[in-house]
């Protein structure tokens, strides 16, 4: 990644407001970390610097800036604080020496957009082929999926407003599609306000 992209989010300040609210989070440092995730080190590192309990498969424990996700059966996505990022990075290095285990900084490589209000849910329905109804998608899950035309994961935080990754070459295209699917007048209906 060039040092220009270094320090700074993929779309700053980026909002849009329709039924729904879409807004880019800005820079959120992340880490994926490959490796048996049934290993006890492995486990530890990640909860030590997530700050939450190992989620079981297709889950995701998050805490504010701080998170666990299962990304497949041999990856995790850690997500901090942008500034944490190689301190981190170093303690997976220290803990697993000795492993097989592959650990990446990718925060300058993903875009993050947040889609809030009571329709947030509907947004994500019209642009991906993933289950987002509330039996299918609760807080706690993560979805690998598509959004359009690129590759995605989307879980719900702790206010029910949906957060969605991308690659960071792809985010103007992801927050152009967020921003259509969300606009006043367009909505369809399928979920229920109080979903």
């Amino acid at each position: 990644m060039s040092e220009v992209w270094q320090n700074q989010s993929a779309l700053p300040g980026a909002s849009a407001t329709g039924f729904a609210r879409v807004d880019e989070i800005g820079l959120r440092g992340a880490i994926v970390l490959r490796g048996d995730l049934s290993s006890s080190a492995v486990k530890n590192v990640a909860t030590g610097i997530g700050g939450v309990d190992m989620p079981g498969a297709l889950g995701i424990n998050l805490v504010e800036e701080r998170a666990v996700a299962w990304m497949s059966p041999d990856e995790l996505l850690l997500m901090m604080p942008y500034a944490e990022v190689d301190v981190a990075l170093g303690q997976i290095h220290k803990t697993l020496e000795g492993q097989h285990y592959l650990a990446q900084n990718v925060s300058d490589t993903r875009a993050g957009f947040l889609v809030s209000g009571a329709r947030a849910r509907e947004v994500l329905a019209k642009l991906t082929p993933a289950d987002v109804s509330p039996d299918a998608f609760p807080k706690g899950v993560v979805r690998r999926s598509k959004l359009g035309q690129v590759p995605a994961a989307f879980w719900l935080n702790d206010e029910g407003d949906i957060e969605v990754i991308c690659f960071r070459s792809v985010a103007q295209y992801v927050f152009d599609l967020l921003a259509n699917a969300a606009k006043a007048g367009s909505e369809v209906g399928y979920f229920l306000a109080s979903d």
